[in-house]
């Protein structure tokens, strides 16, 4: 239950912040919050991560109901038993979720998270939340691995 409030709390804080993007800005706005590193700048993504694969709004709500009832799945499977992979479930849960709720209603994803510095794509709280969770996932699998000796 627990991991499941965990991702429904992703979920409303993505979304939150997107509203807050939408209301608040017009499309290409950008408030510079460290001046030349960190701004907040109102963009859509009709793609994957990085802008790829544009216009596949049916290809990614397939997938992303496959993955999220996958998902589902593991986390009534793993539970408490396998804290950590669960909780990067949750966290790839909720943003993918979040997501799925912009391509679904919309079919465009609100971005606003823009490092300017190292000019890397534009993203949000769900794409935050998405990588983190595989990080962990990947960080469980690497020390899981050594755990068991291979």
């Amino acid at each position: 239950m627990l991991y499941f409030l965990i991702a429904a709390g992703i979920i409303a804080l993505d979304q939150w912040t997107k509203h807050l993007v939408v209301n608040n800005m017009e499309r290409g706005d950008s408030i510079p919050l460290i001046a030349d590193v960190f701004h907040l700048t109102s963009h859509r993504n009709m793609g994957a991560a990085f802008g790829i694969l544009q216009n596949q709004r049916w290809l990614f709500i397939v997938i992303t109901i496959a993955v999220v009832v996958g998902i589902v799945y593991s986390l009534i499977r793993l539970g408490k038993k396998q804290p950590r992979a669960s909780l990067a479930l949750s966290m790839v849960l909720g943003g993918a979720i979040g997501n799925f709720i912009d391509r679904a209603t919309t079919g465009q994803v609100v971005d606003f998270l823009d490092f300017t510095l190292i000019n890397f794509p534009i993203f949000n709280v769900a794409d935050m939340a998405i990588t983190i969770g595989v990080g962990i996932l990947l960080l469980d699998v690497f020390l899981e691995g050594r755990k068991s000796g291979r």
